[in-house]
């Protein structure tokens, strides 16, 4: 089932078992379930999620257990849909899926739905900032002594960590704020990946000259037009290393701080390069504009790429390179972790969700979902290697970044301070409607009223 289709169909809450999903490919076969269903969820076998007797016969562990699942429909995507379609085939539960709205629609619905104690058995959501402030003790479980913890490397592991209590585990793979590219243009004009942002500048009139649309820009989908200045966090960091600890005690500001002011005026520069439909074109229109080749560059979440190559011919026409800095040995990417799992803190089926997830970080169910879905870049998993179906803008333009030490992570996972207005702020200066320098001071003025509710002593 293809992105754009689920997309026009996840309008509600379904019941989804083996049959519901098997166009993903799920059915992998039966096989013995996971060591970590072992113990009976209650004593009664009717209510049981693992009755002795259907262990002895050699049926599915926990058939007759249905999980209340939460999240957004790029969280639950073809990759998610057949692991769950193989765990009903493996260990017997089915998936009862509710597609939360999108932005901070959804993030004002989980909000309440946290306070009023209504939390299902799983929730998708971010890691970061925005975990932190939606106080995740409120109604997620607590899974710092979970043995699973130990299969994800360090970053992720603290990206889902608040006062000391670990909530989350990761649906996919890490994600970069980056340049998607079109190989064909590059080769045609003789162009070579920049590693500065007037190269990357030059590379855009070279582009224009020749009658090419050199950005893609989507004011039509605000979320998207944050990637350019949350994605040159690296080239921030790699100027002032302390520019996170000194936002969060609110000793640095993006207006004050030239290297963060920046961040928000490399939009000015750009606004010659954009396509014509710009105020209105949405996420969508992006990724079919770069699968036909009508855009060059795309200025976003790398979580857009399997989406994007849905409408493409050719997987290897595409690349990825970070947003660039000012140093050419310096040339970096901003990374995101992965989106997340949450339990539910008062959920009855702890034991299946273990079973679950014992599967689901299996080297099988990974590959199923990456051969399935596609990556957003490298994975978080140890050890773990992605199949070779993932694109080359993953498997090696970003994994460059990765072996070489060359990243650091969002700011959004380094500070819990972070502004809600952003898009809406980065959406009129990417128009021309104000400036880079204009934007970054109402930027620190929308942090400002995040920071004081957080307790921190902003001036």
């Amino acid at each position: 089932m293809s992105k754009k289709v689920l997309a026009l169909i996840l309008a509600g809450t379904m019941t989804l078992g083996l049959i519901g999903c098997g166009s993903s490919g799920g059915d992998t076969g039966a096989e013995e379930a996971p060591a970590a269903a072992e113990e009976p969820a209650a004593e009664d076998a009717e209510d049981a999620e693992e009755p002795a007797a259907e262990e002895a016969s050699g049926e599915k562990p926990f058939e007759g257990v249905t999980l209340k699942v939460w999240g957004g429909a790029a969280e639950y995507n073809t990759g998610t849909e057949a692991v769950f379609a193989a765990a009903t085939e493996k260990l017997g539960m089915e998936f009862e899926v509710e597609i939360s709205p999108g932005g901070s629609d959804g993030d004002n619905v989980l909000k309440t739905r946290m306070a009023s104690g209504d939390i299902p058995d799983l929730v998708a959501y971010n890691a970061g900032s925005k975990l932190y402030d939606l106080n995740p003790s409120r109604g997620f479980l607590d899974i710092k002594d979970w043995d699973i913890l130990s299969k994800f490397d360090d970053a992720f592991v603290d990206a889902v960590t608040v006062d000391g209590a670990v909530y989350g585990l990761p649906i996919s793979s890490t994600q970069a704020g980056a340049v998607i590219y079109y190989r064909p243009d590059y080769e045609e004009l003789g162009l070579e990946i920049p590693h500065t942002w007037d190269d990357f500048v030059a590379n855009c009139k070279a582009l224009k000259d020749a009658g090419k649309t050199p950005v893609y820009f989507c004011g039509g989908t605000t979320w998207t037009t944050q990637v350019l200045f949350l994605g040159d966090y690296y080239n921030v960091e790699a100027e002032e290393p302390t520019f996170a600890e000194d936002y969060t005690n609110g000793t640095a500001k993006y207006a004050d701080v030239p290297a963060a002011t920046r961040s928000w005026t490399k939009y000015e520069d750009l606004v010659d390069y954009l396509n014509a439909d710009k105020s209105a074109a949405t996420a969508d229109d992006a990724s079919i504009a770069m699968a036909n080749g009508e855009a060059t560059h795309w200025i976003i979440l790398t979580q857009q790429l399997p989406m994007l190559l849905e409408f493409a011919e050719d997987p290897e026409d595409f690349g990825v390179f970070g947003v660039p800095g000012d140093d050419p040995d310096n040339h970096g990417l901003t990374v995101w972790e992965p989106m997340s799992w949450y339990v539910g803190k008062d959920s009855e089926h702890i034991d299946a969700i273990k079973a679950l997830f014992d599967f689901y970080y299996t080297d099988e169910a990974l590959d199923l979902y990456f051969n399935t879905y596609g990556a957003n870049g490298p994975s978080c998993i140890k050890g773990y290697e992605l199949p070779d179906s993932v694109c080359s803008a993953i498997r090696v333009d970003m994994q460059k970044y990765f072996d070489e030490g060359k990243i650091t992570t969002a700011l959004e996972y380094q500070s819990p301070i972070k502004g809600t207005a952003c898009e809406q702020m980065t959406t009129a200066v990417g128009l021309g409607q104000m400036s880079g320098k204009e934007a970054a001071a109402m930027y620190d003025e929308d942090c400002k009223k995040s920071a004081i509710q957080l307790g921190y002593d902003w001036e």
